[in-house]
């Protein structure tokens, strides 16, 4: 089938949310409602076990492609989110029942009857993409709609995409067109624009990555994400390292009881007869 993904444009977006919608329409997944907080005209704030696709919205006090504050300036940054469907992929490794796999098209996709609940990938996932059911007590995220791709169709949120901000196709494919836009971007004075995840640099490559004008961070992206197994190795040395010098403790703690006690015994003056 080939590996298939996302490229998606976030200078091209321009925050309608018709990926939200059409994601939720497609999967039948319920509304958030429309709680607006005072900071942002989202009201969805997060991805989340019924939001599969969300779209942020970052006030910055720059112009777009400036790094200089001015009076009166500031720009929109907006991104469609969604679960990147790592290629070394946190939530998969840590699974324990196996009811996260990797499908033929190189996605990452939830086997729900075979999850248990246990929210380990919820923890494991550093891009904050999997949420519980509060409904069903499973874990939940983008499918990259499976049942769309079996079937030749092109996922829900980029068919739905009126400006071309998300991108689906053949991932070597998408990289060429990312770059391009890229090299574009830049003889438009938007110096700052960069990819995020279209190379291995990040979990080993994300098949749903972004064309960014900001650090990642701006757009809650962690910059350097890991593995839970790259952490073992050191866990388990300052565990074994802890492990020895409370040994040494108690050992050197005993020592001088022992110590004390014999000079105590020493110290004790001798029975004279009468």
């Amino acid at each position: 089938m080939g590996t298939k993904g996302f490229f998606t444009d976030t200078t091209l977006c321009i925050g309608c949310k018709a990926c939200e919608v059409a994601c939720k329409q497609w999967n039948q997944l319920p509304d958030d409602g429309f709680h607006f907080t005072g900071w942002s005209y989202d009201n969805t704030g997060h991805l989340g076990s019924s939001t599969w696709r969300h779209v942020g919205f970052v006030e910055r006090p720059v112009p777009l492609g400036m790094q200089t504050t001015g009076a009166g300036s500031f720009s929109w940054l907006m991104m469609s989110d969604v679960c990147k469907h790592c290629v070394n992929a946190p939530c998969l490794e840590v699974c324990p029942t196996g009811a996260i796999l990797r499908t033929e098209f190189d996605t990452v996709y939830i086997n729900a009857p075979a999850c248990n609940g246990c929210r380990d990938c919820v923890s494991a996932c550093p891009f904050g993409v999997i949420h519980m059911s509060e409904d069903r007590g499973i874990a939940q995220k983008c499918t990259f709609c499976y049942d769309r791709l079996k079937n030749g169709l092109t996922p829900a949120c980029a068919q739905a995409c009126p400006t071309e901000s998300i991108r689906f196709g053949p991932i070597d494919q998408l990289r060429k067109t990312a770059a391009a836009r890229v090299t574009q971007l830049r003889g438009q004075g938007v110096t700052q624009a960069h990819l995020y995840g279209a190379d291995d640099s990040v979990l080993g490559g994300l098949n749903a990555f972004y064309l960014l004008v900001d650090k990642p961070e701006v757009y809650g992206l962690p910059s350097n994400p890991k593995l839970p197994s790259r952490n073992v190795p050191r866990s388990a040395f300052w565990s074994v390292f802890a492990a020895i010098m409370t040994g040494l403790g108690v050992l050197f703690a005993f020592r001088q009881r022992t110590s004390g006690q014999e000079s105590g015994v020493r110290s004790q003056p001798s029975e004279v007869g009468p």
